[in-house]
C-alpha cells in the first residue's frame, strides 16, 4: 500500500513539475496537491508546490474582499483543528489556504503555526522562504518574515529581512532599531557557533586576540588611530563581499567622520545612497551633516592659518549649501516634517517670511517640532506686522509648556514684548515676572522690568 502511494505521489509530482515548467500553474498546483496528499513527508514535492502556488497567485493579481473573507474562514478552520489537537489535518487545510494566497502575511503565519504544531518546522520554513523571495514590495510580509526568523534564532536571515524592510521604510526608527538588534544577535550568534560544544568556548573566543581587539574597538563610542584603521579595513572587506549592504557603508562613513576623514566619509555615503536607490532620508541627512562638518574643518584651518577672509568665504559657501540642501531634501521628502521645520527656520533667518510660514505651518503637525515651530511662526508674523496672529501662536505654545525651560522663557518674553509694545504694561510686567522668578539673568529682562515698573508708577 505504501509503495502504491509513493508511486502515485511520484506520478503526480512529475506531472506537476511538467505543468510548472510549461507555465500551466493552476494545473501544477492541482497535481502537486495530489502528490502532497499521497506522500505528505516528501519535502521536495512540497517545495515545488510552494513555487507553483506563488506563480499561480501572481498571475491572478490582487485579491478582492471576497477572497480575503475566504482566507479568514480558512484560518478560523485551521485554528479550530489546532485547538482539537488535529495538527496533521491543520497542515492539510493550510496547504489549501496557501493555494488561495501564499503571500498573505496572516495566511503564512497560520500555515507556520500548523506546521510547528505538527512537528514539521521545515514546512513552516519553506513557506516563509518562498514568500520572502517574492516580498519585494510588501512591507508587512517582510516584517512578518523577519519576526519569524528572529523567533527561530535565524539571526542572519532576520538581519537580511530587516535590511530589506529598512530600504522599504527609509527613516523608520522602529525598523532601524530592529535591524540593529538583528545585526548584533547575528554577530554574537556567529561567535557562539564557532565555539559551540568546546570546553571554555566563550573564553577561547575572547582569547582570540584579533577578534577580541575588534570587539573592544567596536564597543568604543569614538574609534581612532589603530583601532579605526582595523575597523575601517574590516568594513571595506565586508563591503567588497556585500556591496549592497547599506549598513556596512553607513558604519564605514561613521568611522571616517570620527577620524576627520570627511572626503572619504562623503564618498562612502554617496555610494550608500546610490545603493539604496537615492531614497533614504537618514542617509541623506548623514551626508548633509558630514558635508557641514567638512566645511567647518576647512574654516578652522583657514582661521588657524590667520586667513580670516578665506574663512569667511568658506562660511558663506557653507551657509548657501545648507539652505540649498534643505530645499532639495524637502523636494525629495515633502512629508518629512522635521525637514520642513529646519527649512522654515532657515527661511526666517534669511527673511523669506512667506516661505518660512508655509514650511512652519506644516512643521507644527510634528509632535517633536510643534512648539518650536509655533515660536518661529510667531516671529514671522511679528516681522510681517501681524501681532495678533503672533500672540495667538505664542499663547498656544505657552499653554503647552508646563516648565519654564529655555523655550518657554523665549515665548513668555516675546509675549511680554508684544504687551509692552501695545501699551499693556501691567500684562507685560506679569509676563516678565514669570521669567524673572526662574532666571533673573535672562536677556535684558531686569532692565525691561525696571523700565515698565517706572512707567506704571508714573501713570499713578
Amino acid at each position: 500500500m505504501a509503495a502504491n502511494l509513493a508511486q502515485k505521489a511520484q506520478n503526480f509530482t512529475n506531472r506537476g513539475r511538467q505543468a510548472l515548467e510549461t507555465g500551466r500553474y493552476d494545473l501544477a498546483v492541482e497535481m502537486l496537491m495530489e502528490a502532497v496528499s499521497a506522500a505528505p513527508d516528501i519535502v521536495e514535492t512540497r517545495r515545488l508546490l510552494r513555487t507553483a502556488q506563488v506563480a499561480s497567485f501572481k498571475t491572478k493579481g490582487k485579491a478582492g474582499f471576497g477572497a480575503k473573507l475566504s482566507y479568514m474562514m480558512s484560518r478560523n478552520k485551521i485554528a479550530s483543528l489546532l485547538k482539537k489537537g488535529q495538527a496533521a489535518e491543520a497542515v492539510a487545510e493550510a496547504e489549501k489556504l496557501l493555494c488561495l494566497n501564499p503571500l498573505d502575511p496572516d495566511n503564512i503565519a497560520c500555515a507556520v503555526s500548523a506546521a510547528e504544531a505538527a512537528g514539521r518546522p521545515e514546512i513552516g520554513e519553506m513557506t516563509v522562504e518562498a514568500a520572502y523571495e517574492c516580498a519585494s514590495r510588501d512591507a508587512s510580509l517582510v516584517e512578518r518574515v523577519a519576526q519569524y526568523y528572529m523567533k527561530e534564532k535565524r539571526f542572519d536571515k532576520a538581519r537580511d529581512a530587516y535590511q530589506k524592510l529598512s530600504q522599504m521604510k527609509p527613516g523608520d526608527q522602529r525598523v532601524l532599531a530592529m535591524l540593529k538588534n538583528a545585526e548584533a544577535r547575528a554577530t554574537m550568534n556567529a561567535g557562539w557557533e564557532q565555539t559551540a560544544g568546546k570546553r571554555g568556548g566563550f573564553q577561547s573566543l575572547i582569547a582570540n586576540k584579533e577578534q577580541a581587539a575588534k570587539l573592544d574597538a567596536a564597543n568604543k563610542a569614538v574609534v581612532t588611530d589603530a583601532d579605526a584603521d582595523m575597523l575601517i579595513a574590516e568594513k571595506l572587506q565586508q563591503i567588497e563581499k556585500e556591496p549592497k549592504n547599506i549598513n556596512y557603508r553607513r558604519a564605514l562613513a561613521r568611522l571616517y567622520v570620527q577620524n576627520h576623514r570627511y572626503e572619504e566619509a562623503i564618498e562612502s555615503l554617496e555610494q550608500a545612497i546610490a545603493a539604496a536607490g537615492n531614497m533614504d532620508p537618514e542617509l541623506d541627512r548623514m551626508l548633509s551633516q558630514t558635508r557641514v562638518q567638512y566645511f567647518d574643518a576647512v574654516i578652522a584651518e583657514y582661521r588657524a592659518a590667520g586667513d580670516e577672509a578665506g574663512a569667511v568665504d568658506v562660511e558663506n559657501q557653507k551657509n548657501q549649501y545648507v539652505f540649498d540642501d534643505l530645499q532639495d531634501r524637502v523636494a525629495r521628502y515633502p512629508n518629512d516634517l522635521h525637514l520642513r521645520y529646519e527649512l522654515g527656520v532657515k527661511c526666517y533667518e534669511y527673511e523669506y517670511f512667506d516661505d518660512a510660514l508655509q514650511h512652519l505651518q506644516l512643521a507644527q503637525k510634528s509632535p517633536k517640532d510643534r512648539l518650536w515651530a509655533l515660536y518661529y511662526l510667531a516671529l514671522c508674523f511679528l516681522k510681517k506686522g501681524q501681532t495678533d496672529m503672533a500672540v495667538m501662536q505664542l499663547e498656544t505654545a505657552r499653554d503647552s509648556l508646563p516648565v519654564m525651560d529655555e523655550l518657554k522663557k523665549l515665548v513668555v518674553y516675546r509675549l511680554g514684548r508684544c504687551a509692552e509694545d501695545a501699551g499693556e504694561l501691567k500684562k507685560a510686567y506679569e509676563y516678565y515676572k514669570d521669567i524673572y522668578s526662574a532666571d533673573v539673568g535672562f536677556e535684558d529682562l531686569s532692565a525691561r522690568m525696571l523700565a515698565v515698573s517706572k512707567a506704571l508708577k508714573s501713570q499713578g
